[in-house]
């Protein structure tokens, strides 16, 4: 597992399995972030990784955002979820790109 760090606290990867849930939490994030919908084709559904993440105590959150049509309201709400989040967090999403662009705008609302 190769997740990139946009922060010392927040990193992003492409989708994950099992394996990739028991290996980011060997590295020690604190909380999980999935940013896919379960619909897309190729998703891993939320709930199959869910008690990985959770048999560790590590929170893992759905939210589940549509690629090319983030909203404001989606980086809102992950700017509240950062805000009380335990780092490091990593979300992950189909390849990344959807959680890094998620975070550039969530940056202004963690900033108000």
């Amino acid at each position: 597992m190769q997740p990139t760090f946009l922060t010392e606290d927040f990193a992003v990867y492409g989708q994950m399995d099992a394996n990739d849930m028991r290996a980011a939490l060997e590295a020690g994030f604190k909380t999980i972030i999935c940013n896919r919908p379960d619909s897309e084709d190729g998703a891993v559904p939320f709930d199959s990784l869910k008690p990985i993440a959770e048999a560790q105590n590590v929170p893992i959150i759905y939210q589940p955002v549509v690629s090319g049509a983030l909203s404001d309201d989606d980086a809102r709400q992950l700017a509240e979820i950062l805000d009380s989040a335990e780092k490091p967090v990593l979300a992950y999403c189909r390849s990344g790109a959807r959680c890094t662009m998620l975070y550039d705008m969530a940056q202004l609302h963690l900033k108000k």
